[in-house]
């Protein structure tokens, strides 16, 4: 996020905070961070320690001091401990004074700048807004989906001289929230998409909603609108004095919609100023045709001549809400972010791949189309982001990025000097077009790395992606990090500031990718990871993750192994402590420190664990073995999701009290204790001690009746209908003839069966998939790699998706229908079936 640069005095005036510290002026600060992970120009950075929840950006100063940042706004009682060269702006609030420099950037521009809000289309439109404008004219916008009160001032503060128009989006969950990003972005032109349920639970009514909303507004010179919204004009025309409206009703709108006409692409027709005007746009859907709508209006307003604005609007491309991390070739990640294509979003993405703790980055990147900043300006810009983001390897296609980063170009009669270098570490290569570098490129050089598309459309890097990720058959698991992430959170707003967290990632963390899952963990900072045996720890150490790994059922010959990798076992059984104390002795001369366990005690789930009798005699055995420290002390809730046996809940929280006890008193060192597990944080929250142990909530998946309604779907299994076949009555389907066809049926094939974990249970119409959001009842037995489903009736066709789960088919049905729990479908989901994680 930069811009060209302020002196610290300068912000402090603006922000009104207190100078401590290296009083000289020297820094100039050209980028603003709020998330230590994600530095780019330590020597030009400004860090704002933001507070809040469990989290305390104060905490990570000296780590980010250490890599060069010496600016930091922090809180005015926060204590400076060493960082003797730094300066530090204290404040009564950092996000405040976050939001005031933004604010203060925002008023040095007189442009025209687009704010736009609603409930849905706010990034579809500024999206399209982009294309729209930028081939005439230098846009500033919002990077992905930064529409929050921290996201808002890191838009605004890319703001710079050469911008002829800036385009942000707003987004609030609760009252009060609109006047800080309306003081930051200061509309000249607003932009109101519609209005529906999201982040609806903390107002009042839907019309508290829209009179919270429509404060962004206060002062634009326009405001766009459809009028067809009753809701929203009602409230507009009594709260805002100029507006811009459009509507398919109302004649007297300003832009009056006369007609759409459907077909393989959108033509709409409007009446504007007397005159009759249209624009064609590559969507049919009704969501597609308002924001178009929508955008139609801003460039109206902004003065583009319809000619121009239907020519590009004839070109729209969607917006890719999301990346895709999927399995590669030759034991690669990738990360599909192609279409996508500036600067910003590269950053973003970069961050991403880091967040992988991969040890070999490749980034393999497009010429990028449209920027506002001049092109050896721009690639100089990207070759820093390159070299600050680690990247060991850098392709990069088209003719810009050839010239500015190649001293002789394929086919070139003279050598000419690269306008931009790259440190001499990082490999790189170039190559004119996508067509070329599959042609040219040794593709056996991928391997063990992971590797990040970042391509503008035009380039198809889609031809790149079909080459490098895994060959497997079409169907998936879709597991969504942003909302595992979600989940996460939730849980931790129920917890003290100081309660540690554990999340379960054991049995291949519950169907959705081990690694993949304790990489967003790990980078989002949660203290522990639980596995179920030696070798799922052994496999996450292998590839880097460094959290500390509870091993809840290690094995007999596995503690040597346990010790070696640095994890830590759940010791239940004088037995195991005996095979724990015999691997010690075996590598004695390798230990640098006291091994780590974690005890079980039995306190009524009656599996594993010690019993109050054994806990005299545990205590003497680990006193008397210096070369053993026990970490924590746990037990295991029976009936945490029942509220009819609360009281046995209650008698195993007074068992875990005695046992724990007299535990923790016999060591002089602290030990932690957990008793909750997930149904536990939310039911038995006073009993949180000093950790917490989140399972299956964190996969979206509810336990208990007070979380449903507040969890975000994780994953979704998906298939694609291979066959589509008509029978008539008397004929049947599949394996024992068990599919009877009563009357003129399409029948569908997925290529999905019980050995990607599709129950058997489901077969004969026990079960449906959603096909086009239609049901598709399962005809016959369910196969070992196929399976037949009914769509008669549904509009479909061979290769389109068919839905067992996902956000809006809960995995409990399916559950239900096999008389099982979610756990055992999670969990049994073959791994041939491609896992495919996705993050906005």
């Amino acid at each position: 996020m930069q811009n060209e640069g302020y002196t610290i005095k300068r912000i402090v005036s603006v922000v009104g905070g207190q100078l401590i510290g290296n009083q000289s002026d020297t820094i100039i600060v050209k980028d603003i961070l709020f998330d230590s992970r994600l530095l780019v120009d330590a020597e030009n950075t400004l860090f704002f320690a933001l507070s809040g929840g469990r989290n305390d950006g104060h905490k990570y100063i000296n780590d980010l001091y250490e890599k060069g940042v010496k600016a930091f706004v922090v809180n005015e009682n926060y204590v400076k401990n060493g960082c003797d060269d730094a300066v530090f702006i204290a404040v009564d609030d950092t996000l405040s004074a976050l939001q005031k420099l933004a604010a203060y950037h925002r008023s040095l521009f007189d442009i025209p700048v687009v704010g736009i809000t609603g409930s849905n289309g706010k990034t579809v439109v500024k999206e399209w807004l982009y294309q729209i404008l930028s081939p005439s004219m230098s846009v500033c916008r919002s990077p992905k989906s930064y529409n929050s009160q921290i996201g808002v001032p890191l838009s605004v503060w890319q703001m710079n001289s050469s911008n002829e128009v800036a385009v942000f989006e707003a987004g609030i969950s609760r009252p009060g929230e609109m006047e800080k990003l309306r003081d930051i972005i200061k509309p000249t032109i607003g932009v109101f998409t519609n209005i529906g349920p999201a982040h609806g639970k903390n107002f009042k009514d839907i019309q508290q909603k829209i009179e919270e909303k429509i404060k962004l507004f206060d002062g634009v010179k326009n405001l766009i609108f459809c009028m067809d919204i009753v809701e929203i004009a009602d409230i507009v025309v009594k709260n805002v004095k100029n507006s811009f409206t459009w509507s398919k009703i109302d004649k007297g709108a300003n832009l009056f919609v006369s007609s759409i006409e459907i077909s393989e692409n959108s033509k709409i027709s409007a009446i504007f100023r007397g005159k009759t005007i249209s624009i064609t746009i590559p969507f049919i859907d009704d969501a597609s045709i308002e924001n178009a709508i929508n955008c139609w209006c801003v460039a109206l307003l902004l003065g583009l001549p319809n000619d121009v604005i239907a020519e590009r609007m004839a070109h729209l491309e969607a917006v890719e809400m999301r990346m895709e991390l999927k399995a590669g070739v030759r034991n690669c990640l990738i990360i599909n972010d192609s279409y996508n294509n500036d600067r910003n979003a590269l950053a973003i993405a970069l961050d991403f791949m880091n967040a992988q703790h991969h040890d070999n980055k490749v980034l393999i990147l497009s010429d990028i189309l449209q920027s506002e900043l001049k092109e050896e300006d721009l690639y100089k810009n990207v070759a820093q982001l390159i070299e600050n983001k680690g990247v060991d390897t850098f392709i990069g296609i088209g003719e810009s990025l050839c010239s500015s980063f190649r001293a002789k170009q394929r086919g070139a009669e003279k050598s000419s000097l690269p306008k931009i270098h790259l440190n001499r570490k990082i490999q790189s290569y170039f190559y004119e077009s996508t067509s070329d570098f599959l042609a040219n490129h040794p593709m056996k050089m991928f391997e063990n790395q992971i590797v990040l598309l970042k391509g503008a459309r035009s380039f198809e890097f889609e031809r790149i992606m079909k080459v490098l990720q895994q060959k497997s058959h079409e169907t998936i698991l879709e597991i969504n990090l942003d909302n595992l992430v979600k989940n996460l959170n939730y849980y931790r707003g129920k917890l003290k500031k100081d309660t540690k967290m554990m999340v379960m990632v054991k049995a291949f963390a519950y169907g959705s990718g081990n690694y993949e899952v304790s990489n967003v963990l790990a980078f989002h900072h949660v203290d522990y990871l639980t596995v179920a045996y030696a070798d799922e720890g052994v496999e996450l150490r292998h590839k880097g993750i460094k959290l500390p790994i509870m091993v809840m059922t290690p094995e007999t010959n596995t503690f040597d192994i346990i010790i070696k990798h640095g994890l830590e076992s759940d010791i239940y059984s004088f037995r195991c402590l005996s095979q724990l104390e015999d691997a010690i002795n075996q590598l004695d001369t390798e230990l640098k420190e006291p091994v780590g366990i974690h005890i079980k005690v039995d306190t009524g789930m009656h599996r594993l664990g010690f019993l109050p009798d054994d806990i005299d005699a545990l205590i003497e055995r680990i006193k008397a073995n210096p070369k053993i420290k026990i970490m924590s002390v746990f037990s295991h809730f029976a009936t945490s999701d029942m509220p009819e046996e609360d009281a046995f809940v209650m008698h195993q929280v007074e068992q875990f009290e005695l046992m724990s006890q007299k535990i923790i008193k016999a060591f002089p060192y602290k030990i932690i204790r957990h008793m909750l597990n997930t149904a536990g944080i939310t039911r038995f929250t006073e009993y949180q001690y000093d950790m917490v142990r989140l399972g299956i909530g964190v996969y979206g998946v509810p336990v208990c009746d007070e979380d449903r309604g507040k969890l975000h779907n994780v994953m979704s299994l998906k298939s694609t209908i291979k066959q589509i076949k008509e029978y008539g009555p008397g004929e049947t389907i599949g394996y024992g003839r068990h599919g009877k066809i009563t009357k003129l049926s399409r029948i569908a094939v997925i290529p999905i069966g019980y050995a990607d974990g599709l129950r058997r249970e489901l077969g004969n119409g026990n079960a449906c998939f959603w096909v086009n959001g239609k049901a598709a009842p399962i005809v016959g037995n369910v196969c070992m790699d196929l399976t037949m489903i009914d769509v008669t009736g549904i509009d479909c066709q061979e290769d389109d998706t068919a839905v067992l789960f996902d956000d809006n088919h809960p995995i409990e049905i399916i559950a239900n229908a096999c008389h099982t729990i979610p756990y055992e479908i999670m969990t049994r989901i073959s791994q041939r079936v491609k896992r495919i994680y996705v993050k906005e």
